[in-house]
């Protein structure tokens, strides 16, 4: 029998200093039973670090050709390729072939994976970022959603600021690239 998905729907109030970005988001995020709490934190900091008009949560695990986040033009090509956890280098190679875009936001540490791209060849894998967080905090940030969430995140100098119910939570941000 096929486990389903719980639904997760989070209301973000976004202010996002860094990039001129303020707005008020619905998130609804499908977490598959084989998911873990901080890979749906990590998909949801995803969605809103990189938010802009038209972006859009993937078919996740049931598409394994779609990234977690992407946007697309109105004509179907692919301007955001937004990967979330640990992808191989190949993923990579072939998203930075098709998309203006790509970046990767790890939902644990990602030593290994550098280790690992480092070693492959990958199409613009110099302009590839790797996002992290302090692994605490997404603990925290997965334990504090619910199915149904309030929250506000703010970016300031490379460092995120949330609240979510009564607690409060504050990571820098990591940044990375593929080579």
């Amino acid at each position: 029998m096929a486990l389903t998905s719980t639904m997760f729907t989070a209301d973000v109030t976004l202010a996002d200093c860094d990039r001129n970005v303020y707005d008020s988001l619905k998130c609804v995020l499908a977490k598959h039973p084989s998911e873990t709490k901080e890979f749906l934190a990590t998909r949801l900091l995803a969605f809103c670090l990189e938010y802009e008009e038209g972006l859009k949560f993937s078919r996740g695990l049931s598409e394994p050709d779609e990234p977690a986040v992407w946007l697309k033009d109105y004509d179907g090509t692919i301007k955001r390729w937004i990967e979330v956890g640990i992808p191989d280098a190949g993923r990579l190679h072939k998203a930075a072939k098709i998309a203006e875009r790509v970046a990767v936001y790890a939902h644990k540490p990602p030593i290994a994976l550098l280790k690992q791209l480092g070693t492959q060849q990958i199409h613009r894998g110099d302009t590839i970022p790797i996002y992290s967080f302090e692994s605490r905090f997404l603990t925290e940030l997965g334990d504090a959603i619910d199915r149904r969430t309030s929250l506000s995140l703010s970016v300031s100098g490379q460092q995120v600021y949330l609240e979510i119910g009564s607690t409060s939570l504050s990571s820098p941000i990591a940044v990375r690239y593929a080579v």
